[in-house]
């Protein structure tokens, strides 16, 4: 019989520009997480799924699931392994955790999830960036840089659909502002539309704050059985409600559409179905801002409005809070930052908080949630909704 799967606590590092290792930011993480819920132990947990895309380039350390299983003093019985889907390799990791436990295999497992991105030569981590893409196709054109292929995307769909650079630059003004009193995130500055508007060109029509920072940072999660949640929580049950991931391709020569995202709506639509909601039931969402054109492409291909009418979603507010769906209430990438493993796992903290009634920035009467990952060359989409109901 399928069990029904609830969070039951997280917690994060501080994110930003770190002098500290990896091992040092997934014992913050893991610390806060249990802070968060003292009512949990590292000897409930019976798993541990690690998420990080490039702790062998950057931190030159493999086997990293028993390596943070031992600095967070958990002892996996069921499950200890690591997961890597670069962007969304932490939402990967709900997800398999999730199947873990939904299916009877484990009871109480910790997704922890991050990176130390920041080298001695900041050239570095750009250089192993191409490494994200097709190495020997994208890679070798520089489309493994995620500013230039965006900048692609933003021109075509400015051209098919209007979209302005004030529409871009609203998508950063607002999630800096939502941003402003995260504790933990990389940048805690709000900035005006002007300020976004004349920041210095990163690839034309992206400017410097059009774009989400590189981060040093982690971030974990712990998921229990319902049986077992009811036992180790007092606050209000968080249940997974559906799931989607998708790919169609990930050469940038097989992308079937650069506007239009397919994956992700095949992602979207699975995860609604499974957790049985349309887009129009969303209260508050967690999207993959790495860009503020994926912001506005992602309101449309998740079905918060019509194909085209992202530019318009975010200029007449709909997106923020008192909005259609406050998109981003915690800042988002562009805000808290993007250590690539930890941010679905960021995410999922944002969400259990809103509908647990205790975030910073408050969305009244959250009840069902969502988050989303993008990764690669846009190549694989991840869907997770959340809600206080279990159907």
């Amino acid at each position: 019989m399928e069990r029904n799967v609830c969070l039951i606590a997280g917690g994060m590092s501080e994110w930003g520009v770190r002098e500290a290792s990896l091992r040092d930011m997934f014992q913050e993480a893991g610390k806060a997480c249990f802070e968060d819920n003292p009512a949990v132990t590292n000897k409930d947990v019976d798993g541990l799924i690690v998420a990080s895309a490039y702790t062998e380039r950057c931190s030159f350390q493999t086997h990293l699931a028993p390596l943070v299983a031992e600095y967070l003093g958990i002892k996996p019985k069921s499950i200890c392994a690591r997961v890597e889907l670069l962007c969304a390799s932490g939402s990967s990791g709900i997800i398999l955790a999730y199947g873990l436990i939904k299916a009877g295999i484990a009871d109480v497992v910790m997704v922890a999830g991050g990176e130390k991105l920041y080298m001695p030569q900041k050239w570095e981590v750009f250089y192993s960036e191409l490494a994200s893409v097709d190495h020997d196709w994208d890679g070798a054109q520089g489309l493994g840089l995620p500013p230039p292929a965006f900048a692609m995307v933003a021109k075509q769909h400015m051209k098919l659909y209007g979209t302005t650079e004030e529409q871009l630059a609203l998508v950063s003004v607002k999630n800096r502002r939502n941003g402003l009193n995260n504790p933990r995130g990389h940048f805690r500055q709000p900035i005006d539309l002007q300020t976004a508007m004349t920041a210095r060109p990163i690839v034309p029509p992206l400017k410097l704050y059009d774009c989400c920072p590189v981060t040093d940072g982690c971030a974990a999660v712990i998921l229990a059985c319902e049986e077992k949640a009811k036992d180790l929580t007092d606050r209000p049950l968080v249940y997974i409600r559906g799931t989607g991931q998708a790919t169609l391709n990930n050469m940038s020569a097989n992308m079937p559409n650069w506007t239009t995202w397919e994956a992700l709506k095949v992602a979207a639509q699975k995860a609604y179905a499974d957790a049985g909601v349309k887009p129009g039931d969303i209260d508050v969402a967690q999207t993959h801002d790495c860009f503020t054109i994926s912001e506005i492409i992602e309101y449309e291909d998740l079905g918060f409005c019509e194909k085209g009418e992202g530019g318009l979603f975010i200029q007449e507010g709909k997106s923020d809070f008192g909005g259609q769906v406050p998109v981003n209430t915690d800042g988002g990438l562009l805000s808290c930052g993007h250590p690539f493993g930890g941010t679905g796992i960021r995410q999922a903290i944002e969400i259990m908080k809103q509908l647990q009634g205790r975030a910073v920035r408050q969305v009244e009467g959250a009840r069902i949630g969502l988050t989303h990952n993008l990764s690669g060359f846009i190549a694989a989409h991840t869907v997770i909704i959340y809600g206080r109901d279990k159907d």
